[in-house]
């Protein structure tokens, strides 16, 4: 039983901690809107920066290294010709954060779409894009010589049907609502990291699938903040939760709230750090009827006033009805009256 399948039934217990990360990442993307319309020279700079740093850290975590004075050209330059096969994934990892950044909002969530970023990510390795075709287990290995199983992963010739049911379930989980995205996300990563389904590679591919996932769902720091520097600096945390939750995964009796919430504080901190290396702007005249209109675009076609609320913290509700009066008869009617009236977009 996967992760995703535990909140099925749409009414997860949210831990107090989880609760606490959700507020302050709905806050920070809130507020998004305002960085990347009044600093655009400071976030192509950011942005640059991270593809590099990103490239390097995720690749890193797996033990996959380059001469730092090889990486800026390695990664900048159109045609770099490669010194090994390490060099070649980083850059590889680097196609594939630079297809996200400029496709993602385009780009299906689907196994064709995660067997390309493996197969970028991989180079020219015989199985690059490929499900593992022999069962590989996590095996943790000490300097002492010493090993053991840390964790058993989804069997090859199970892992077709598992990465199948983990997609519908992701699906479904978003349309049918069964838990806030950013738990879905990080959820699914446990999922993904679970089931292995690659003979080497999957941690990499996994950050990548989770910033994609944050941007198609409107959490745009992964472009300017690199997730994998992050991750990197608390990798002993990262591993340690990742395997608490581990346990008794196969059972479904297992906790994900450890990793859950450690893959929120990343995101957390990756907004903290976006914020004070952007710099503090004061919201101009209009900024916030800005930031509704932006609201509105990421909503379905029928919504309520109630959910657009949850998508701009920090306006109130008499400002959110002001502005839905502007563009009533536009953009948007009104169907039913009340609290729960329905309303529907245009176009």
């Amino acid at each position: 039983m996967t992760t995703l399948s535990l909140f099925s039934s749409g009414n997860p217990q949210i831990l107090g901690t989880t609760s606490w990360y959700l507020a302050d990442l709905g806050e920070f993307r809130g507020k998004q809107e305002l960085y990347t319309h009044q600093a655009p020279q400071r976030l192509k700079t950011l942005l640059e920066h991270a593809l590099i740093e990103s490239a390097v850290s995720s690749n890193r975590l797996e033990g996959v290294e380059v001469d730092p004075k090889r990486v800026r050209n390695l990664l900048a330059s159109p045609k770099p010709l490669f010194h090994d096969r390490d060099e070649e994934e980083v850059r590889g990892y680097r196609d594939a954060l630079r297809m996200i950044h400029e496709e993602g909002a385009d780009l299906a969530f689907t196994e064709e779409t995660i067997c390309l970023l493996h197969r970028l990510t991989r180079g020219q390795i015989w199985d690059a894009g490929c499900y593992k075709s022999r069962d590989s287990d996590i095996i943790e290995r000490y300097a002492n010589g010493r090993e053991r199983i840390r964790f058993r992963t989804v069997p090859a010739s199970a892992t077709p049907g598992a990465m199948k049911n983990l997609l519908d379930e992701w699906q479904r989980c978003l349309e049918e609502r069964w838990v806030h995205p950013l738990i879905a996300m990080a959820a699914f990563n446990l999922d993904f990291l679970c089931i292995h389904p690659f003979r080497d590679g999957n941690g990499r591919v996994s950050r990548l699938l989770l910033l994609l996932q944050c941007l198609q769902q409107g959490f745009e720091v992964g472009r300017y903040i690199s997730l994998e520097r992050l991750i990197e600096q608390e990798k002993d945390r990262y591993y340690e939760t990742l395997e608490q939750s581990s346990q008794n995964w196969h059972e479904g009796a297992h906790d994900p709230w450890p990793y859950i919430n450690f893959t929120l504080s990343m995101l957390k901190i990756a907004y903290q750090e976006f914020v004070e290396r952007v710099g503090h702007i004061k919201a101009p005249r209009g900024a916030k009827t800005e930031m509704i209109l932006a609201a509105l675009a990421r909503l379905p076609r029928e919504f309520t006033v109630a959910q657009l609320e949850q998508s701009t913290p920090g306006v109130s509700r008499e400002m959110l009805r002001r502005v839905l009066r502007q563009q009533k008869g536009k953009s948007v009617e009104c169907i039913g009256r009340g609290p729960g009236a329905k309303w529907i977009k245009k176009g």
